[in-house]
């Protein structure tokens, strides 16, 4: 009798803890002020604070793994990553491997130069007989959209934005085009280097989930719809970006 008492006691401990949350793994590329970035070690950013609220409204714990930027939609399309999150903008090409949610905020592409460029707009850029190198960091729709504007042979590809703007910063390119809000980080890091009044182009941001998982992205969806329409989403948006 004793003996199954005990294990009644156990048993009624045992249900007493609370179950592990579920993990949702998040791929990212933390170079993309305030989107994501790293803090004293840590991966930060409006893009963590989003997916962290939406793992709160579907009971589960996010864990970050940061890459770069060209493995995430790989990452996420073969399910080592459940859903990808590094304002990426949802196109065709992007589509024809991995499903997009809603897009949860608004990104403009902006073009860097240095203070005393010769360029002053998007047009000089586009004018016909033009010849200034663009550089981008690769696979990010600054690449596509230079590309298919400009040709490859007048866009320089690195890795990251930081080398971008470093090597206009050395003169081996005459412009930047990157997402305006880590462009204007940069250019306050970086003396001598400003940005054009004119946009390059504007997106929409989403989050990217495996064509494979179709149930994840409703729950995600679902979940970001919730946040969008109590003001969670405009929170976090303020909490990173200063209306100008």
């Amino acid at each position: 009798m004793k003996k199954l008492l005990s294990v009644l006691v156990a048993l009624m401990m045992l249900c007493a803890v609370p179950a592990m949350a579920e993990k949702l793994t998040m791929a990212t590329n933390a170079t993309f002020e305030p989107y994501e970035y790293i803090e004293n070690g840590e991966v930060i950013g409006l893009d963590v604070d989003f997916a962290k609220a939406i793992c709160d409204q579907m009971g589960y714990k996010l864990h970050v793994e940061d890459m770069e930027f060209d493995a995430i939609i790989s990452n996420v399309a073969t399910g080592k990553s459940m859903i990808g999150m590094a304002g990426l903008t949802a196109n065709n090409e992007r589509m024809q491997n991995i499903y997009f949610s809603f897009p949860y905020a608004t990104g403009i592409q902006a073009v860097i130069v240095k203070e005393d460029s010769p360029i002053t707009s998007v047009d000089d850029l586009l004018a016909e007989g033009a010849a200034y190198k663009a550089g981008v960091q690769m696979n990010t729709t600054g690449d596509i959209y230079a590309s298919d504007d400009m040709g490859d042979d007048r866009v320089v590809r690195f890795n990251s934005g930081a080398d971008a703007v470093m090597a206009l910063k050395n003169g081996k390119v005459d412009c930047v085009i990157i997402d305006n809000e880590p462009a204007k980080a940069y250019v306050e890091s970086t003396t001598g280097l400003k940005l054009l009044d004119t946009k390059y182009a504007e997106e929409e941001y989403a989050i990217c989930v495996s064509k494979n998982n179709v149930e994840l992205l409703g729950k995600v969806s679902a979940a970001l719809q919730d946040l969008i329409a109590d003001g969670t989403v405009q929170a976090i948006v303020d909490k990173y970006i200063t209306a100008e």
